[in-house]
């Protein structure tokens, strides 16, 4: 398009897909290896191979390969386990030493490669929460006058009811873990036997659950936005332009209009009326640092999680249980300090602000990044939503 002298809109996608777009963050494994690999099923049964096995099984075998990454991934994230001892299986390399070389390279950051095209403006369209949620449940509702209900029947009676059957269905592959199916799982299996308000409270609950997960995974994709853009460290960063879409009646006054006046400017190399967003003075979290809490045979990863449960009620309730039958140990709890940066090296001890550690927990970091800003003036544009 670039060639045709064309600008490329995307518009929609998962954030997955729009951040694989916009920086080299995916690893092609495949261009490294001497022997071709056979077709992509093959690659995904050895994951889905891999995956069957225990999590404790899982995570011993990455250690012994890549013990950088081991650290980094919870002993039940099984999916992201199998995928790296399957980078390593196919080429021999660690899966971290190919994401280190990834982020290395010129225009690199913590969370990925280089951008793949120069000056990309992106555009947020966002909304209130209450107005969001309200539009999120009619669209559900229009999708159950649409059918959607007989629609995951006939899928259910064609793909799945044998599975279930056989127990051995997982929501966790492929197209089952898409919102709008697992939530009627208890509906679509109910037995021929249930009477029909049984059915029609399980159809109830089922709906009640889909505009609940739809309502989360709304907030999940505004908190990466957030994260992944507006807080993303390094200075190869596209700034982020939000557009209210709040009241849909206002539709050219406070979307159409203001995203075309900033595109003329940008192609004009002239600065927008509407500013950018910006964060500036936040802490970029480790969401990779490994924390273990002995006192509760956990391990933890990320430092929200870690500082979550430092103020659980379990934690509290065996840090109590720790003072009663040692009272001399619990002078060696530590009060955290703020950490100096958003992460360590290997080995380092990265401290929490928010919760006392407690004598027996341990915390160490695999990933280093700073949370650094610059504008640009910016051409290429995607929409994210």
């Amino acid at each position: 398009m670039h060639s045709r002298n064309k600008l490329p809109v995307v518009v929609g996608g998962t954030n997955y897909y729009i951040e694989s777009l916009l920086w080299r963050v995916l690893l092609n494994t495949a261009q490294e290896i001497e022997e071709p690999v056979d077709g992509g099923d093959e690659a995904a049964n050895r994951k889905l191979e891999l995956e069957k096995l225990g999590g404790a099984e899982l995570h011993k075998r990455l250690a012994e390969v890549d013990p950088k990454m081991a650290a980094m991934l919870h002993p039940n994230d099984k999916r992201k386990i199998a995928r790296s001892l399957q980078v390593h299986e196919e080429t021999g390399v660690s899966h971290s030493r190919w994401l280190e070389e990834q982020r290395g390279q010129e225009g690199g950051d913590g969370l990925g490669g280089p951008l793949r095209y120069p000056d990309p403006c992106i555009f947020w369209l966002h909304a209130d929460m209450d107005a969001l949620d309200k539009r999120l449940d009619a669209r559900v509702d229009e999708m159950l006058s649409a059918g959607l209900v007989e629609e995951l029947r006939d899928f259910h009676v064609r793909y799945n009811q044998q599975k279930v059957q056989d127990d051995s269905q997982n929501y966790q592959h492929g197209i089952f873990q898409s919102i709008g199916f697992k939530e009627f799982h208890d509906y679509l299996a109910a037995p021929e036997s249930s009477s029909q308000q049984e059915k029609d409270a399980l159809r109830d609950k089922g709906i009640e659950a889909l505009k609940i997960a739809t309502r989360r995974y709304a907030r999940k994709q505004n908190k990466w936005v957030r994260n992944r853009f507006l807080k993303r460290p390094g200075d190869n960063v596209p700034v982020v332009y939000g557009l209210d879409v709040t009241d849909v009646s206002r539709w050219e006054e406070t979307v159409l209009n203001p995203a075309l006046q900033i595109l003329d400017s940008l192609s004009k190399s002239e600065e927008p009326d509407l500013q950018p967003i910006r964060v500036e003075g936040e802490q970029q979290r480790n969401k990779r640092s490994r924390h273990a809490c002995d006192l509760c045979d956990k391990v933890i990863i990320g430092d929200l999680e870690w500082t979550a449960h430092l103020k659980s009620k379990k934690h509290h309730y065996h840090v109590r249980k720790r003072r009663k039958s040692d009272p001399a140990g619990d002078q060696s709890q530590v009060t955290a300090a703020p950490p100096a940066s958003a992460a360590g090296t290997v080995g380092n001890v990265s401290k929490d602000s928010c919760a006392p550690v407690a004598p027996g927990c341990t915390e160490t970091s695999q990933e280093s990044s700073q949370d650094v800003r610059t504008s640009h003036k910016e051409v290429p544009v995607t929409f994210s939503e």
